[in-house]
């Protein structure tokens, strides 16, 4: 009987958790210096930016976030001006969220930073393998979401 063995620094999930971590520490530091945003707070505010007006269910659906994390993220956001919650006309039960003029202006100082700290991680790959890894990393979505629905 032979015995399977799982060498971790080959396992993909790890090496994708490893690499993942490790760019979202970088981010999150330099969000959190610079603009005293934590990483949750900005997928918030860039979803936002990019649909206008969500409800929570919708962020956490784009997002991949849990929703006591979104949750917090938005009273955050809230209490600091940058966004704004209010009853969902269509379902009392649930709040739609939108960018105030504060966190849309935020958004605005972030975005360049955001793109000069990507540019700077993704340094030595070129836009080739750059747009292969974004190809492959949404089949990689797209297929850990139908394992997912199966189960």
């Amino acid at each position: 009987m032979t015995r399977s063995h799982l060498k971790l620094d080959e396992f993909l999930p790890y090496r994708l958790s490893l690499a993942s971590n490790a760019v979202s520490q970088v981010i999150a530091q330099a969000y959190e210096e610079h603009f005293g945003l934590k990483m949750h707070e900005w997928r918030v505010i860039t979803v936002l930016a990019q649909d206008a007006e969500l409800t929570q269910q919708e962020i956490v659906g784009r997002t991949k976030m849990d929703k006591v994390t979104v949750s917090r993220a938005a009273q955050e956001l809230e209490r600091r001006s940058l966004l704004r919650r209010v009853t969902n006309a269509e379902d009392g039960r649930s709040l739609r969220l939108s960018l105030t003029t504060e966190g849309r202006t935020l958004y605005e100082r972030v975005v360049p930073a955001a793109l000069e700290l990507e540019a700077e991680v993704l340094e030595g790959l070129s836009a080739r393998e750059i747009s292969e890894l974004k190809d492959v990393l949404r089949r990689l979505e797209v297929a850990a979401d139908r394992v997912l629905t199966r189960r």
